[in-house]
């Protein structure tokens, strides 16, 4: 069996190529998209009512909005910091776990917006249902307001993972060498299968109630956010759907292998894509399902908590799972020692 060296050909430092025009231009573009988003933040942190219109229900909970803001700020905030270590040359110096974790956060909470918001304009421009019951007479944010943040929302996505893709590429590029069927044979393997198959059947859960949800049904919705859907609710829902499928895909192609000439990096970057989204978008409803609310019709269902829990569950085991994979190919591809 053919085998890819994982050694890479160079030492890490002299593989670390000088941050040139591209990557700076990346990185201004990641920090500068950052900033619409915090000054609308801090204004509402401050008091303003920038972009909200009266009546809105973000002026309902005036203490849970500011805080929620100031946690959006630090997140934020984050990027900038990313975006400089991952053009700086102390940037390589770094634990990986200290900008993949990030990174990999990042990666879950931006993806679905990069690809739900043009898809959910597109429907709209076709002639989508956009205005709900519940906030026909009580609109939630002016329209201008989503285009600048979710339009900033992608350009960081764009800049971030480019440059992302681009530092990887130079420190563990190596690792994701080859084909699936050029790995050689791992005595874990299977504990991964197990594990892979196990987070794969969990993961129809969540992935049969968002098919349900996009398909129009409203089981296991609170009254509030059935009587909220629009067709961008259906478009979002389709998208999750979507991110399952990446995630079961990923996480059962590296289990299995079967002898595929398939790029690794191809079920890699499905894994770590699709449990970034179930894990940290499930994470970030569960954080939103625990803000008390008077009205019942507001409050998560049962069927809603379930599934939140459950997309945080297989996003971090599959996460997991990646880790394990990687350290066990970094460790191949250190030098051997001295015989003895």
């Amino acid at each position: 069996m053919t085998r890819t060296p994982l050694a890479p050909t160079t030492a890490p430092e002299a593989a670390a190529p000088a941050t040139g025009r591209l990557r700076t231009a990346l990185r201004a573009v990641a920090i500068v998209s950052c900033l619409p988003y915090i000054v609308i933040k801090i204004a509402w942190i401050s008091g303003s009512h920038l972009g909200i219109p009266a009546g809105s229900t973000l002026l309902d909970h005036r203490t849970t909005m500011a805080v929620a803001n100031g946690a959006s700020v630090l997140m934020d905030s984050a990027v900038v910091a990313i975006a400089l270590l991952l053009t700086q040359a102390r940037g390589r110096r770094v634990p990986a776990w200290l900008l993949a974790l990030p990174m990999w956060v990042a990666t879950g909470l931006l993806l679905p917006v990069m690809t739900g918001y043009p898809l959910q304009l597109l429907v709209r421009a076709l002639g989508g249902n956009t205005v709900n019951k519940a906030d026909a007479g009580r609109p939630f944010l002016r329209e201008w307001v989503f285009g600048v943040v979710y339009g900033g929302f992608i350009l960081q996505g764009l800049a971030l993972g480019t440059l992302f893709a681009l530092y990887a590429a130079d420190r563990w590029g190596h690792l994701w060498q080859g084909t699936l069927r050029e790995l050689p044979d791992s005595p874990t393997a299977p504990a991964l299968r197990a594990a892979a198959v196990a987070a794969s059947l969990i993961a129809l859960v969540p992935g049969i109630l968002h098919l349900l949800w996009a398909a129009g049904s409203a089981a296991g919705l609170n009254e509030a956010r059935a009587a909220d859907r629009t067709s961008g609710f259906y478009v979002l829902e389709a998208v999750y759907v979507l991110f399952v499928a990446a995630t079961v895909t990923g996480t059962l192609l590296l289990a299995f292998r079967r002898r595929s000439a398939l790029p690794l990096r191809v079920p890699l970057g499905l894994a770590w894509g699709g449990s970034g989204v179930m894990a940290c978008w499930g994470g970030w409803m569960s954080i939103a399902s625990l803000s008390r609310t008077d009205d019942i019709a507001e409050r998560p269902t049962p069927a809603m908590v379930l599934i939140y829990a459950v997309q945080m569950l297989v996003g971090t085991l599959v996460m997991t799972l990646g880790a394990y994979f990687l350290t066990e190919r970094s460790a191949a591809a250190e030098p051997a020692g001295p015989s003895t």
